[in-house]
């Protein structure tokens, strides 16, 4: 099978022949049919996210199963699923405490082995357990969840994480309730995905914030009451929208310090800023002691946006179905593998909301 491999931080990925291992009792080989190119997949790529090498990218796909293990008793081959890169073992205390998101073996399957082999018969990782920037996958059951055969590949691809991360985010960590008003700070895949949350929560105003103004555009479609661009001081924007308070939630969806503190600085005294972005480990976000106290700011961190891939993936595809969601508003464009490295420059000049590989 094709896949793009990365070798080396900074790098271009390289579309090489990898031979893919055969699964275990438990395993499922999926054949991936589209594949998101999210802002994580770039951070890996360069280094933000610490990742050993070699490895195959990829953790937003759905595809079509191909073989299973012995043991696998919930999936059969030809089923359609979604990847999810966080496998719940249901066993764990963070499993049992209601937060599968943050299991503690959720992604066990990813360092346990090499998923491939290259041409020399060295071992490929396979990403966040999924590596989905490749034809081919093979991953735990648990970690497919099946969906209706006639549901479109490539939108059901961006569920795996913009969408329940998005919406997730809003519902389950932040619980936005119908009147409040949100700030969403970045709008690529995953804060276009929050606007939708919030639009559906019932939420007023919903503040779009980017650098873009093309992402601003998309924000207004998904939902969003307000758009501001990032350089005409947002934080004093939103005040002037929301009476002087500020929004009672904001969601930063970029992960820089300058963006988490805006959020922080737009969010009133006692409301809730979820943090949402993937930055790196040694970026540092400063507060006065005497702020955080006056203010009374819940500030809260948000994996996967708190969801349970099970019971959240078919909720969104419902929630598309209904018109509730537009997961094609999320897709700016459809590319092919060896255009991969592409999409990551598209994505730092801000041109898009999610390239989607299709195979």
């Amino acid at each position: 099978m094709r896949a793009a491999v990365w070798r080396a931080p900074g790098a271009p990925l390289t579309v090489e022949s990898l031979d893919l291992r055969p699964p275990g009792p438990r395993d499922v080989v999926v054949r991936i049919a589209a594949s998101g190119v999210c802002h994580s997949d770039r951070s890996v790529r360069d280094g933000t996210i610490p990742h050993p090498l070699p490895a195959v990218l990829g953790h937003e796909g759905a595809g079509v199963v191909e073989r299973c293990g012995a043991a696998v008793t919930g999936l059969e081959p030809g089923d359609h699923v979604v990847l999810a890169w966080v496998a719940p073992c249901r066993r764990c205390f963070q499993c049992l405490h209601g937060h599968p998101e943050l299991c503690e073996h959720g992604m066990d399957h990813a360092w346990a082995e090499p998923y491939a082999r290259d041409a020399s018969g060295a071992g490929v990782l396979a990403a966040f357990g999924t590596a989905t920037f490749g034809e081919l996958t093979v991953a735990p059951e648990h970690a497919c969840v099946r969906v209706d055969r006639d549901f479109p590949l490539e939108l059901a691809a961006l569920v795996g994480c913009a969408v329940v991360t998005g919406v997730g985010a809003v519902r389950y960590s932040a619980r936005v309730a119908p009147g409040e008003s949100v700030a969403v700070v970045g709008c690529g895949g995953v804060g276009l995905a929050a606007i939708q949350g919030a639009r559906l929560a019932g939420a007023a105003p919903i503040v779009a914030v980017d650098r873009v103004g093309a992402k601003l555009d998309l924000a207004r479609a998904c939902g969003a009451t307000d758009a501001l661009h990032a350089d005409d001081d947002p934080v004093e924007a939103v005040r002037e929208l929301t009476g002087g308070r500020g929004v009672d939630h904001a969601i930063e969806a970029v992960g820089s310090p300058a963006t988490i503190r805006a959020a922080y600085d737009m969010t009133r005294r006692a409301g809730t800023v979820t943090v949402v972005g993937a930055g790196r480990f040694d970026d540092v976000v400063g507060f006065g002691a005497m702020e955080l106290m006056v203010d009374a700011k819940t500030m809260r961190g948000c994996v996967y946006g708190a969801t349970d891939p099970a019971r959240d993936v078919p909720e969104m595809l419902r929630l598309h179905r209904a018109g509730r969601l537009d997961l094609g508003a999320l897709v700016s464009r459809r590319i092919s593998l060896d255009g991969i490295d592409d999409a990551f420059a598209a994505m730092d000049t801000g041109e898009v909301a999610r390239s989607v590989v299709v195979f």
